[in-house]
């Protein structure tokens, strides 16, 4: 076994090559892929397109399926597996290792915070596995249960998932904007949890959610909305489809305005991946970038005051 592998990154379906653009950026050979999972003899780094970064991957031969089996459990008790070749011999192993509950997340639900790592096979006789890793789910996906009555779209679950991971959502009493709403995917989500959201869009919500408590609809352009025509709000969440820059600017007008405490942002990529500009969202204090399990070509960008109070103190 001379292979050397440093960096794992698990990527979304259909974006592996901007997986790889990125880390390329940082400074990144992927030296080849495993089904989804990015490998690289360059220690792990973080890239905002990975589903789930393995932060310290060990590559070892396995002497049988149960050696396999002890080598995990000698390091912690939760595993999961990213299988992407071998099935039959992988999910032996799996039968051998403490079993992990997989009921579905009822939101709202803070993520878990119970060591997880992650391991999967590169051939019959070679195990890569990490103890620690970036995603608090299985290969980086949390499943919820659904509603499939309420909300006007399955958006929703993209707002379900970045609270989830936040360990934070918008609470009775609290004021939301939802700028760029319609149809109202995410408008029914924040109204459900009975919060106070305004919807902004030019075109109307959907009747059955313009129609619940807790939800106002101003008819209007989400960029021409200026933030001083607003009393200060707890939340700023948009899933608009604009390009990058153009929400890139409406965010920081937002921040500048100092009228909301926190944000929460779809950023949506048409045709190539405007990596200049996941930079530039970088390099906001107290913001970060993930990709979620329920985003397409799309990253979810996540701000808060506090944040960047924290920041600026460092």
């Amino acid at each position: 076994m001379t292979e050397t592998i440093r960096g794992a990154w698990l990527g979304p379906e259909g974006l592996e090559a901007v997986l790889e653009q990125d880390l390329q950026r940082r400074g990144v050979t992927v030296d080849r892929w495993h089904g989804q999972l990015a490998l690289s003899s360059h220690p792990s780094v973080f890239s905002p397109w990975a589903l789930d970064v393995w932060e310290e991957p060990e590559l070892v031969t396995i002497p049988s399926i149960k050696g396999a089996a002890k080598i995990l459990r000698a390091r912690q008790r939760n595993w999961g597996l990213y299988a992407a070749d071998f099935f039959r011999r992988a999910a032996l192993i799996e039968d051998n290792l403490p079993p992990i509950k997989a009921a579905l997340l009822t939101f709202p639900t803070a993520a878990p915070t119970a060591p997880l790592g992650a391991w999967t096979l590169l051939s019959p006789e070679t195990m890569l596995f990490s103890a620690r890793k970036s995603s608090p789910f299985i290969n980086g996906a949390p499943k919820f249960v659904e509603n499939r009555t309420g909300p006007p779209s399955r958006a929703y679950l993209k707002l379900w998932e970045a609270c989830t991971l936040l360990r934070r959502w918008p609470q009775p009493g609290e004021t939301c904007l939802d700028l760029g709403a319609t149809p109202g995917g995410w408008t029914w989500a924040i109204a459900e949890l009975g919060a106070d959201v305004t919807a902004i869009d030019r075109a109307p919500l959907d009747p059955a959610v313009a129609a619940m408590p807790h939800v106002q609809f101003q008819q209007g352009s989400a960029f021409g909305l200026e933030p001083s025509s607003f009393p200060e709000v707890d939340w700023v969440f948009s899933d608009i489809i604009a390009y990058p820059a153009r929400l890139l600017a409406l965010a920081r007008r937002w921040i500048e305005s100092g009228r909301t405490k926190n944000m929460v942002l779809t950023v949506k990529f048409q045709g190539e991946t405007d990596h200049e500009t996941v930079t530039a969202f970088e390099t906001i204090p107290g913001g970060s970038l993930r990709h979620l399990a329920h985003n397409k070509h799309e990253l979810t960008f996540f701000w808060s005051q506090a944040g960047a109070a924290s920041a600026a103190a460092v």
